[in-house]
Protein backbone atom coordinates (compact mmCIF):
# COMPACT_ATOMS: atom_id res chain seq x y z
CA UNK A 1 0.00 0.00 0.00
CA UNK A 2 1.31 3.36 -1.00
CA UNK A 3 1.75 6.36 1.77
CA UNK A 4 -0.01 9.37 1.36
CA UNK A 5 1.86 11.99 0.22
CA UNK A 6 2.52 15.07 2.67
CA UNK A 7 0.25 17.40 2.82
CA UNK A 8 0.77 21.64 4.11
CA UNK A 9 -1.50 24.45 4.33
CA UNK A 10 -0.57 26.58 1.59
CA UNK A 11 -1.86 30.06 -0.49
CA UNK A 12 -0.53 31.76 -3.39
CA UNK A 13 -2.00 35.05 -1.38
CA UNK A 14 -1.57 36.41 1.90
CA UNK A 15 -4.85 36.86 3.52
CA UNK A 16 -7.37 35.29 5.68
CA UNK A 17 -7.89 31.83 6.56
CA UNK A 18 -10.24 31.18 3.43
CA UNK A 19 -7.33 32.06 0.90
CA UNK A 20 -5.47 28.63 2.25
CA UNK A 21 -6.13 25.03 1.09
CA UNK A 22 -4.71 21.93 2.45
CA UNK A 23 -2.38 20.79 -0.60
CA UNK A 24 0.06 17.54 -1.39
CA UNK A 25 3.45 19.00 -0.44
CA UNK A 26 6.12 16.92 -0.27
CA UNK A 27 9.55 19.34 0.52
CA UNK A 28 12.06 16.47 -0.26
CA UNK A 29 15.31 15.36 0.90
CA UNK A 30 17.38 17.67 3.05
CA UNK A 31 19.64 19.55 2.12
CA UNK A 32 23.47 19.26 3.39
CA UNK A 33 22.72 21.62 6.17
CA UNK A 34 19.13 20.67 7.09
CA UNK A 35 16.60 18.10 8.27
CA UNK A 36 13.87 16.38 7.54
CA UNK A 37 11.32 16.56 10.31
CA UNK A 38 8.07 14.72 10.14
CA UNK A 39 5.48 17.30 12.34
CA UNK A 40 2.91 16.10 15.29
CA UNK A 41 2.30 19.46 16.41
CA UNK A 42 2.13 23.03 15.21
CA UNK A 43 1.65 25.73 17.30
CA UNK A 44 -0.82 28.85 15.88
CA UNK A 45 -0.23 32.44 17.61
CA UNK A 46 -1.92 35.66 16.90
CA UNK A 47 1.16 36.63 15.25
CA UNK A 48 1.28 33.20 12.52
CA UNK A 49 -2.57 34.19 11.59
CA UNK A 50 -1.46 37.91 11.00
CA UNK A 51 1.53 36.65 9.16
CA UNK A 52 -0.41 34.59 6.83
CA UNK A 53 -3.13 37.23 6.28
CA UNK A 54 0.21 39.94 5.34
CA UNK A 55 -0.65 42.06 8.54
CA UNK A 56 2.68 41.79 9.91
CA UNK A 57 5.66 44.25 9.71
CA UNK A 58 7.75 41.61 7.65
CA UNK A 59 5.76 40.04 4.27
CA UNK A 60 6.57 36.30 3.73
CA UNK A 61 7.39 35.33 -0.08
CA UNK A 62 4.28 33.66 -1.58
CA UNK A 63 3.48 30.86 -2.26
CA UNK A 64 3.25 30.72 1.55
CA UNK A 65 2.78 27.62 4.33
CA UNK A 66 2.08 29.04 8.07
CA UNK A 67 3.57 28.14 11.17
CA UNK A 68 6.50 29.12 13.01
CA UNK A 69 6.81 26.70 15.62
CA UNK A 70 6.57 23.00 15.52
CA UNK A 71 7.62 19.18 16.80
CA UNK A 72 8.06 16.32 15.44
CA UNK A 73 10.37 13.35 14.42
CA UNK A 74 13.23 13.49 12.43
CA UNK A 75 13.16 11.65 9.45
CA UNK A 76 16.79 12.36 7.33
CA UNK A 77 19.69 14.89 8.04
CA UNK A 78 21.71 16.45 5.87
CA UNK A 79 25.15 15.27 4.87
CA UNK A 80 26.70 17.76 7.23
CA UNK A 81 24.57 17.67 10.50
CA UNK A 82 26.18 16.72 13.44
CA UNK A 83 24.53 15.85 16.70
CA UNK A 84 20.83 15.21 15.18
CA UNK A 85 20.02 11.72 13.85
CA UNK A 86 16.71 9.97 12.01
CA UNK A 87 14.37 9.18 15.03
CA UNK A 88 15.22 12.14 17.44
CA UNK A 89 12.34 13.51 18.76
CA UNK A 90 13.13 17.54 17.72
CA UNK A 91 11.63 20.71 18.19
CA UNK A 92 12.12 23.88 15.73
CA UNK A 93 10.79 27.22 15.34
CA UNK A 94 11.30 29.49 12.04
CA UNK A 95 9.59 31.80 9.34
CA UNK A 96 6.22 29.53 7.62
CA UNK A 97 6.33 26.24 6.69
CA UNK A 98 5.20 24.28 9.67
CA UNK A 99 1.55 23.61 9.07
CA UNK A 100 2.60 20.51 6.99
CA UNK A 101 2.80 16.85 7.84
CA UNK A 102 6.66 17.38 7.04
CA UNK A 103 9.39 20.47 6.24
CA UNK A 104 13.20 20.78 5.53
CA UNK A 105 14.67 23.14 8.41
CA UNK A 106 18.01 24.32 8.91
CA UNK A 107 19.97 21.92 11.30
CA UNK A 108 20.75 25.39 13.27
CA UNK A 109 16.87 25.88 13.97
CA UNK A 110 15.68 22.16 15.45
CA UNK A 111 16.71 21.14 18.85
CA UNK A 112 15.75 18.08 20.77
CA UNK A 113 12.88 18.20 22.62
CA UNK A 114 12.62 17.83 26.36
CA UNK A 115 11.56 14.68 27.34
CA UNK A 116 9.49 16.55 29.94
CA UNK A 117 7.21 17.95 27.59
CA UNK A 118 4.04 16.26 24.67
CA UNK A 119 4.48 16.92 21.19
CA UNK A 120 1.67 19.23 21.41
CA UNK A 121 3.23 21.33 24.58
CA UNK A 122 6.81 21.18 23.01
CA UNK A 123 5.40 22.66 19.66
CA UNK A 124 4.09 26.06 21.41
CA UNK A 125 7.71 26.66 23.85
CA UNK A 126 10.03 27.35 21.73
CA UNK A 127 9.17 31.28 20.77
CA UNK A 128 7.26 31.62 23.43
CA UNK A 129 9.30 30.88 26.53
CA UNK A 130 12.54 32.44 24.08
CA UNK A 131 10.37 35.72 24.23
CA UNK A 132 9.14 35.97 27.58
CA UNK A 133 12.99 35.59 28.91
CA UNK A 134 14.45 37.19 26.21
CA UNK A 135 11.91 40.33 27.55
CA UNK A 136 12.48 39.90 31.45
CA UNK A 137 16.00 39.41 31.82
CA UNK A 138 18.09 40.75 28.61
CA UNK A 139 15.78 43.60 28.23
CA UNK A 140 13.96 44.23 31.74
CA UNK A 141 16.44 43.29 33.72
CA UNK A 142 14.07 41.58 36.20
CA UNK A 143 15.50 41.23 39.63
CA UNK A 144 14.56 38.71 42.76
CA UNK A 145 12.02 40.83 44.76
CA UNK A 146 10.64 43.32 42.27
CA UNK A 147 7.12 43.27 41.12
CA UNK A 148 6.34 42.20 37.54
CA UNK A 149 2.76 43.28 36.00
CA UNK A 150 1.89 40.49 33.11
CA UNK A 151 -0.56 42.06 30.87
CA UNK A 152 -2.21 39.36 28.62
CA UNK A 153 -1.47 36.25 31.19
CA UNK A 154 -3.56 34.24 29.71
CA UNK A 155 -1.72 33.89 26.19
CA UNK A 156 0.91 32.69 24.62
CA UNK A 157 4.10 34.89 26.04
CA UNK A 158 2.00 36.38 28.83
CA UNK A 159 1.56 33.26 30.64
CA UNK A 160 5.19 31.88 29.65
CA UNK A 161 6.03 35.42 31.63
CA UNK A 162 4.59 34.69 34.63
CA UNK A 163 6.67 31.78 34.91
CA UNK A 164 9.65 32.95 34.09
CA UNK A 165 9.10 35.76 36.71
CA UNK A 166 8.12 33.75 39.46
CA UNK A 167 11.43 31.69 38.64
CA UNK A 168 13.50 34.43 38.41
CA UNK A 169 11.92 35.45 42.09
CA UNK A 170 9.97 37.92 41.08
CA UNK A 171 6.22 39.16 42.50
CA UNK A 172 4.41 38.27 39.84
CA UNK A 173 0.44 40.21 39.08
CA UNK A 174 -1.61 38.81 36.18
CA UNK A 175 -3.80 40.95 34.17
CA UNK A 176 -6.32 38.89 31.66
CA UNK A 177 -9.71 39.40 30.23
CA UNK A 178 -11.69 36.84 31.54
CA UNK A 179 -11.81 34.37 34.62
CA UNK A 180 -10.66 31.50 32.93
CA UNK A 181 -7.49 33.28 31.76
CA UNK A 182 -6.88 34.45 35.13
CA UNK A 183 -7.03 31.31 36.58
CA UNK A 184 -4.53 29.98 34.50
CA UNK A 185 -2.35 32.87 35.39
CA UNK A 186 -2.87 31.42 38.85
CA UNK A 187 -2.00 27.98 37.96
CA UNK A 188 1.12 29.17 36.01
CA UNK A 189 2.16 31.21 39.72
CA UNK A 190 0.54 34.63 39.59
CA UNK A 191 0.52 35.83 43.29
CA UNK A 192 -2.45 37.94 42.10
CA UNK A 193 -4.52 38.47 39.27
CA UNK A 194 -6.54 41.67 37.89
CA UNK A 195 -9.32 42.24 35.59
CA UNK A 196 -8.31 43.80 32.78
CA UNK A 197 -11.47 45.25 31.54
CA UNK A 198 -12.35 46.92 35.18
CA UNK A 199 -12.98 50.48 35.45
CA UNK A 200 -10.79 50.38 38.41
CA UNK A 201 -7.77 48.49 36.56
CA UNK A 202 -5.14 51.08 37.67
CA UNK A 203 -6.72 50.67 41.93
CA UNK A 204 -7.16 46.79 41.54
CA UNK A 205 -3.26 46.70 40.50
CA UNK A 206 -1.85 48.97 43.03
CA UNK A 207 -3.97 46.91 45.89
CA UNK A 208 -2.07 44.10 44.53
CA UNK A 209 1.06 45.56 45.05
CA UNK A 210 0.42 46.70 48.40
CA UNK A 211 0.11 49.91 46.92
CA UNK A 212 3.09 50.49 45.21
CA UNK A 213 4.49 50.39 41.59
CA UNK A 214 5.47 47.73 39.56
CA UNK A 215 9.05 47.55 39.17
CA UNK A 216 8.44 45.83 35.14
CA UNK A 217 5.46 45.65 32.55
CA UNK A 218 5.17 42.82 30.31
CA UNK A 219 3.22 44.01 27.16
CA UNK A 220 2.23 41.78 24.80
CA UNK A 221 -1.04 43.73 23.72
CA UNK A 222 -0.77 47.57 23.19
CA UNK A 223 -3.83 49.72 22.45
CA UNK A 224 -5.27 50.70 25.27
CA UNK A 225 -4.01 48.57 27.91
CA UNK A 226 -0.06 50.41 27.41
CA UNK A 227 -0.75 53.81 29.29
CA UNK A 228 -2.42 52.99 32.31
CA UNK A 229 0.31 50.27 32.68
CA UNK A 230 2.82 52.90 32.25
CA UNK A 231 1.41 55.06 34.50
CA UNK A 232 1.30 52.11 37.54
CA UNK A 233 5.43 51.87 36.68
CA UNK A 234 7.44 52.62 40.07
CA UNK A 235 10.43 54.89 39.82
CA UNK A 236 12.98 53.22 37.83
CA UNK A 237 10.33 51.12 36.35
CA UNK A 238 11.01 49.26 32.77
CA UNK A 239 7.90 48.95 30.49
CA UNK A 240 8.62 46.05 27.64
CA UNK A 241 6.72 46.36 24.63
CA UNK A 242 6.03 42.76 23.50
CA UNK A 243 3.34 43.14 20.59
CA UNK A 244 0.54 45.24 19.81
CA UNK A 245 -2.64 42.83 18.62
CA UNK A 246 -4.67 45.76 20.06
CA UNK A 247 -3.19 48.41 18.29
CA UNK A 248 -0.52 50.79 18.33
CA UNK A 249 -1.01 53.84 20.79
CA UNK A 250 0.79 57.49 21.43
CA UNK A 251 2.60 57.58 25.14
CA UNK A 252 2.97 61.01 26.46
CA UNK A 253 6.95 61.64 26.59
CA UNK A 254 6.14 63.33 30.25
CA UNK A 255 5.72 60.01 31.64
CA UNK A 256 8.82 58.59 31.70
CA UNK A 257 10.61 62.00 32.83
CA UNK A 258 7.83 61.76 35.55
CA UNK A 259 9.17 58.32 36.49
CA UNK A 260 12.22 57.79 35.70
CA UNK A 261 10.80 55.30 33.60
CA UNK A 262 12.24 53.14 29.95
CA UNK A 263 9.90 52.31 27.26
CA UNK A 264 11.73 49.17 25.90
CA UNK A 265 11.24 47.06 22.76
CA UNK A 266 11.14 43.55 22.34
CA UNK A 267 11.99 41.77 18.99
CA UNK A 268 12.92 38.35 19.65
CA UNK A 269 13.51 37.79 15.56
CA UNK A 270 15.96 40.23 15.07
CA UNK A 271 17.42 40.04 18.86
CA UNK A 272 18.63 36.08 17.16
CA UNK A 273 20.20 38.11 14.09
CA UNK A 274 22.04 40.44 15.95
CA UNK A 275 23.06 38.51 18.70
CA UNK A 276 22.89 35.03 17.74
CA UNK A 277 24.95 33.45 20.36
CA UNK A 278 23.33 34.91 23.39
CA UNK A 279 20.46 33.89 21.77
CA UNK A 280 20.86 30.73 21.28
CA UNK A 281 22.26 30.71 25.11
CA UNK A 282 19.08 31.52 26.21
CA UNK A 283 17.31 28.92 24.41
CA UNK A 284 20.03 26.66 26.26
CA UNK A 285 18.32 27.77 29.85
CA UNK A 286 14.75 27.56 28.73
CA UNK A 287 14.96 23.90 27.21
CA UNK A 288 16.84 23.22 30.10
CA UNK A 289 14.32 24.71 32.87
CA UNK A 290 11.37 22.45 30.71
CA UNK A 291 13.33 19.70 30.78
CA UNK A 292 13.08 19.92 34.94
CA UNK A 293 9.44 20.38 34.70
CA UNK A 294 9.90 24.11 35.79
CA UNK A 295 8.47 25.57 32.89
CA UNK A 296 5.42 24.20 30.60
CA UNK A 297 3.43 25.89 27.81
CA UNK A 298 -0.66 25.16 28.77
CA UNK A 299 -2.82 23.75 25.54
CA UNK A 300 -6.00 24.43 25.56
CA UNK A 301 -7.21 22.75 22.35
CA UNK A 302 -6.03 20.37 19.82
CA UNK A 303 -7.34 20.39 15.81
CA UNK A 304 -6.55 17.97 12.90
CA UNK A 305 -4.46 19.74 10.49
CA UNK A 306 -7.77 19.16 8.26
CA UNK A 307 -9.47 22.06 10.54
CA UNK A 308 -6.62 24.35 10.35
CA UNK A 309 -9.22 27.35 9.26
CA UNK A 310 -10.87 27.14 12.39
CA UNK A 311 -7.64 26.52 14.08
CA UNK A 312 -6.64 29.82 12.71
CA UNK A 313 -9.29 31.91 13.56
CA UNK A 314 -9.86 30.78 16.90
CA UNK A 315 -6.43 31.90 17.47
CA UNK A 316 -7.22 35.39 15.94
CA UNK A 317 -9.66 35.61 18.24
CA UNK A 318 -7.62 35.55 21.36
CA UNK A 319 -10.12 34.36 23.41
CA UNK A 320 -8.95 31.22 24.40
CA UNK A 321 -7.13 30.26 27.96
CA UNK A 322 -4.01 28.12 26.71
CA UNK A 323 -2.54 27.47 23.61
CA UNK A 324 -4.02 26.52 20.38
CA UNK A 325 -1.89 23.75 18.25
CA UNK A 326 -2.55 21.95 14.80
CA UNK A 327 -1.92 17.74 14.98
CA UNK A 328 -0.80 16.12 12.11
CA UNK A 329 -1.65 12.48 11.58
Amino acid sequence: MTAPLPRAVRADELGPPENYALVDHDPGPPSPTQVRISIRAAGISFVDVLTAGGGYQVKPPVPFIPGSECAGVIEAVGAEVTGLAAGDKVVASGWGGMFANATNLPARVVRKMPEALSFEQAAVFPVSYATAWHALVDRGQLKAGETLLVLGAGGATGYAAVQIGKHLGARVIGSASDAAKRELAIAGGADAVVDARADDWRDQVKVANGGKGVDVVFDPVGGDATDPAFRSLAWNGRHLVIGFPAGMTALKTNLPLLKGASLIGVDVRQFGIFEPEKSEANRDTVFALASEGKLRPAVVRAYPLEEFQAAMADAAAGKSAGRIVLVMD
